[in-house]
């Protein structure tokens, strides 16, 4: 049995950052954004629901869906959001599933930004946050989006509130402007303590999930 530690936090926190470092160690990653987006692009019936929805208008050149302007709406109306997920969710969890059995390894990394907010963090085995002060993240992402601080603060007013992912978390990576090399430290660190944690306990999955937090600053 493959151990699921699911990967999350907020807007502009790192969760990239840290997930390519575990790939870039060899640990298998299933990211649910990816799997999205591969969702918009490939199932028909999804892509003709958008297009449905708001038109040619929501169609790039080469009549792809535009990501960046559906991202708009959708973090502008909340039932568009809404209807939104509700119709990818169920895809991307189902797709998440096929990828995870697959894993020929102890344990995998399952990115999942709305993790709290889509109550999926029962199915994983263990979290891991990526925490960030929310000052932080807000000039990140106005940097990234190209959005106003307004915009900025809207969007992750949307996302479940820090101290609560704080809660829900058995492990911690506190990424305040850290450089890739101590981020790269803590990610091998963790690959290593996941191991011997899903070795030791491979048969005690209830036992161990709460026995150990680890909070790397």
């Amino acid at each position: 049995m493959t151990y699921i530690v699911a990967l999350t936090g907020g807007i502009g926190s790192g969760k990239t950052t840290i997930s390519n470092s575990f790939k870039k160690i060899g640990v298998n990653v299933i990211d649910t954004d990816i799997i999205g987006k591969k969702i918009v692009e490939k199932n028909i019936e999804i892509f003709n629901s958008i297009k449905k929805k708001f038109g040619n208008s929501i169609l790039n050149s080469n009549h792809s869906i535009n990501r960046k302007l559906l991202r708009k709406y959708v973090f502008n109306d909340k039932q568009i959001k809404l209807w939104l997920e509700n119709m990818l969710i169920p895809e991307i969890y189902k797709e998440s599933k096929k990828q995870i059995k697959l894993v020929n390894a102890i344990w995998c990394l399952w990115v999942v930004p709305l993790l709290i907010e889509k109550k999926l963090n029962t199915i994983a085995d263990r979290i891991l946050l990526v925490d960030t002060p929310e000052k932080i993240q807000i000039q990140r992402i106005i940097i990234r989006d190209k959005i106003s601080r307004y915009q900025a603060k809207k969007i992750i007013y949307q996302q479940t509130r820090r101290n609560k992912r704080i809660l829900i978390s058995d492990d911690i990576i506190f990424n305040k402007n850290k450089n890739i090399k101590i981020l790269d430290t803590y990610v091998y660190y963790l690959n290593n303590f996941y191991t011997y944690l899903f070795s030791k306990y491979k048969f005690k999955k209830k036992i161990f999930k709460k026995n150990y937090l680890t909070k790397l600053y």
